[in-house]
């Protein structure tokens, strides 16, 4: 159970692209994205973590740490120290972040599935019960026995003692 995003087309204006361009999704990830587009914090925290997690992170801070140490302060660089420790606990500020909202978002999900999956169940007894129910006319219809109200076509057919009509 997917939602295209062709059938709502509001939601190019607030899917990230790469949701949209990659087909349908659960309707829980459609829903997550719209509410994290809709948000301007969580919009930034989203930029602040990819780039963080990004290569480019890597080397932008190689080249600036290695500049600073080289060019704009002496050894044992106590200023530098502040800002790479400062940056850490902003930085596991937005990883833990991160961690909750996925935590939350895979949650969302379950319960989603969960019902999903329970309403499946529902429907497949139903058509159970249903195609039951066929059968037995069915059989009763070939027959030529309908069966008493409790019993099945088959204790009636042995109730008579034979196949077909119970007065011939």
């Amino acid at each position: 159970m997917s939602t295209s995003t062709a059938a709502t087309p509001h939601l190019s204006s607030v899917l990230p692209k790469h949701i949209l361009t990659s087909g349908d999704h659960h309707p829980i990830v459609l829903a997550e994205a719209k509410r994290r587009a809709a948000s301007v914090q969580l919009r930034i925290a989203d930029a602040v973590t990819a780039f963080a997690g990004s290569m480019r992170f890597v080397y932008l801070h190689a080249v600036v740490f290695a500049a600073w140490m080289l060019f704009f302060e002496p050894s044992p660089w106590p200023t530098l120290t502040l800002v790479v420790s400062l940056e850490a606990i902003f930085l596991s500020t937005f990883v833990m972040i991160g961690q909750n909202r996925q935590a939350g978002f895979q949650q969302a999900k379950a319960d989603h599935d969960f019902k999903m999956s329970d309403q499946e169940l529902l429907t497949n007894t139903e058509l159970t019960r249903r195609v039951h129910e066929l059968t037995k006319e069915i059989h009763a219809h070939i027959v030529g026995v309908t069966p008493a109200v409790g019993t099945t076509a088959d204790t009636a057919t042995v109730a008579t003692g034979h196949l077909g009509s119970p007065t011939s």
